[in-house]
């Protein structure tokens, strides 16, 4: 039943995920409706697992290769692997620093991809999991990535030089 449970859960937070990220790479999309989204979300999610926890993650990209790297790219002079002092990077995000985590922390741009990300932690609903050695609460994910539509200039990054 345990099992059973899970797979319906996560089954209900992906198909809602995926339906909100569509509806929220729309022209017409702001952070006030997106974050009716994510009630929608909580709302969905919690007819099934009344006292789960939810965390939302939105983090915008220039293109799909940026957001899976999900690194601010650097010209590494002198092969150290780490963005030192003098050397260029990419700064993806507008902060005026180097971020290993380089995206935007809002819905981006137009033709920006979004990596739309929800967590949902909840207590097991049956004993048996601590018998067979396995943790009370249960950690699921769903991830998306999505193309916001073309309805503007897609934003430059600008160029920074690491401290």
């Amino acid at each position: 039943f345990d099992t059973a449970y899970l797979i319906f859960a996560r089954a209900i937070l992906r198909g809602e995920v995926n339906a909100v990220a569509r509806a929220s790479t729309m022209e017409t999309a702001t952070n006030e409706s997106r974050s009716a989204m994510d009630a929608r979300v909580i709302e969905r999610v919690r007819l099934l697992v009344p006292h789960g926890e939810l965390d939302f993650d939105r983090a915008a990209f220039g293109n799909y290769t940026r957001a899976q790297a999900r690194v601010e790219p650097f010209v590494d002079n002198n092969d150290s692997n780490a963005c030192d002092n003098g050397e260029s990077f990419l700064d993806l995000n507008g902060n005026g620093q180097h971020d290993l985590d380089g995206g935007r922390t809002n819905v981006g741009d137009a033709r920006d991809v979004v990596v739309y990300t929800v967590s949902l932690q909840y207590d097991r609903l049956f004993p048996v999991a601590g018998l067979l050695g396995l943790s009370e609460s249960v950690q699921l994910q769903a991830q998306t990535l999505l193309k916001n539509q073309p309805f503007g200039v897609q934003a430059q990054p600008t160029t920074g030089t690491c401290p």
